[in-house]
């Protein structure tokens, strides 16, 4: 058989053999390829979320200056409605010591009712049933499970 013929016969992209640099390379710009593919994305997964981190800082820092602005109004109005009560109380016959005696009093046992709620909503804060969960069963327990 003549040399030729079987080099004419072979499909063109065969003809590398595995010792052959040439199929090598194509393996290895195939891998470069892909691995500058993957830093790109890479960079651009790490943008996005610098970008959103800082939009998230911004909103926050927005969201506490309403709030911080929201509990001034609100104050504001708190102490309209005390002075708007003592005053009431006073047309009323009260004396006006007395009638702000009691609307500090008043405020002093709101402010006790709201620490205890508060108190009582901060256990919460720990985890309770996430730690309970990840704490391992007696053994005891273990076998009362299984029928």
């Amino acid at each position: 058989m003549n040399p030729e013929d079987t080099l004419e016969k072979e499909p063109l992209g065969q003809t590398a053999t595995r010792g052959d640099p040439l199929s090598n390379s194509g393996v290895l710009e195939d891998a470069q390829s892909l691995w500058l593919e993957l830093r790109g994305l890479t960079h651009d997964r790490f943008r996005l979320a610098a970008l959103e981190t800082q939009r998230a800082g911004k909103s926050l820092v927005a969201m506490i200056v309403a709030g911080l602005m929201v509990a001034v109004l609100l104050s504001g109005a708190w102490l309209g409605l005390m002075a708007a009560a003592v005053l009431w109380l006073v047309d009323n016959g009260v004396v006006a010591s007395s009638a702000i005696l009691l609307a500090v009093a008043f405020n002093l046992l709101l402010a006790l009712i709201l620490c205890r709620v508060i108190r009582r909503k901060s256990r919460y804060l720990q985890f309770p049933a996430t730690l309970r969960s990840l704490q391992p069963r007696p053994p005891g327990h273990r076998d009362a499970e299984k029928p």
